[in-house]
């Protein structure tokens, strides 16, 4: 549990920062400049706010009114900023080591399971100078990994590295998430890599919270300003991989008693899987159509309607227990004369979709 309700001043910029969060893995977005780091820096001990409190499972960090503050090497938080900070005079293994010693060599966690669940194996005997971008934020979390935190804050990890290393590192976190047991906290801009890792979501914009919950019930919000309208908004779904297609290069996937066709070039183990669906990519039909070349066809009711300023509608469709998001023009939402309670078929074109580990 992390539960933050804190005001303060970074130069000329007010925050006024209040949620909860019990989840597994908390993610903070929003655009730059809206204060995500500023709030990291409240919670790590590195700004201090001018009124609130914050507290980390049963430990309180900082309270105003009492006269706490804890200083930031006391906190117990083992924090990855987008720059890895590695020690450049020390090894991968003295780096490393070095996270023990700081951490009181309290971590629930041994060195050895670290670099097992991190893969750092080849890389103990290099020096910091010598790796790549994705290897060097490797033993950046490994270090902080093996201080023992209490809460794993972690500071956009990925904005700083190309869609390779990208690639790289994302299962690196998603085994994180599934394995260490430790709350992690995940500030990005980048909604793709939220839905992949986060159990829970809190949305900023200039300074403050505008939302806040279980990560696809705030997807699925259509009416949250800066956010519910922009150009990533869609929904994440579950389903679970059931076949491969060499010949064809592409996944069937089981969907709420329904199936997804995605592409697939290479082969998989079957199971679950999660995708994300752009509400721009999807298109609301009153009937079944025919002799398209769009292999996804989903039957659901409307659950809700929002038209925001501007040219769009955006539709929720209740398929089975899940929902999924469409970006329509009002010009085609009038035509369609929908509304809620209607059955309808969502379409999307497969090339639009590619699953992940769910």
């Amino acid at each position: 549990m992390i539960a933050v309700d804190v005001q303060g001043r970074a130069g000329n910029f007010a925050s006024s920062v209040a949620f909860e969060s019990a989840g597994d893995v908390t993610a903070v977005f929003g655009p730059s400049g809206c204060g995500k780091t500023t709030l990291i820096r409240m919670i790590c001990g590195l700004h201090t706010p001018e009124r609130g409190q914050i507290r980390v499972g049963d430990t309180l960090l900082y309270d105003q009114r009492a006269g706490l503050n804890v200083p930031a090497h006391k906190r117990r938080l083992g924090v990855v900023f987008q720059e890895p900070r590695l020690f450049p005079h020390l090894g991968v293994t003295a780096n490393l080591r070095y996270g023990q010693w700081a951490g009181g060599r309290s971590s629930p966690l041994s060195f050895d399971d670290v670099v097992d669940l991190l893969g750092l194996g080849a890389l103990l005997q290099r020096r910091t100078a010598f790796l790549s971008g994705g290897e060097r934020q490797r033993v950046a979390i490994g270090r902080a990994l093996l201080a023992g935190p209490r809460l794993l804050v972690m500071d956009e990890p990925l904005a700083s590295l190309d869609a390779a290393r990208k690639a790289e590192i994302l299962p690196y976190l998603v085994a994180l998430k599934a394995e260490i047991g430790i709350p992690m906290l995940y500030v990005s801009h980048s909604l793709s890599e939220i839905e992949q890792l986060a159990t829970d979501m809190v949305v900023m914009t200039d300074g403050r919270v505008v939302t806040s919950g279980a990560l696809d019930e705030v997807l699925n919000r259509l009416d949250v300003p800066g956010f519910s309208e922009g150009p990533e908004a869609g929904s994440r779904v579950k389903g679970r991989l059931i076949a491969h297609d060499e010949d064809t290069a592409t996944g069937r996937i089981a969907f709420e008693g329904q199936q997804v066709v995605v592409p697939l070039p290479r082969p998989r183990s079957l199971g679950p899987v999660l995708l994300h669906i752009q509400a721009k990519d999807v298109i609301i039909a009153l009937e079944p159509p025919r002799g398209l070349s769009i292999r996804n066809q989903l039957s659901g009711k409307i659950a809700a309607l929002h038209q925001p300023a501007g040219p769009y509608v955006e539709v929720l469709v209740q398929v089975g227990a899940q929902q999924v998001r469409a970006r329509i023009t009002q010009l085609a939402a009038r035509d369609l004369q929908l509304d809620v309670g209607q059955s309808v078929y969502v379409l999307i074109k497969s090339v639009a979709l590619e699953p992940a580990l769910g």
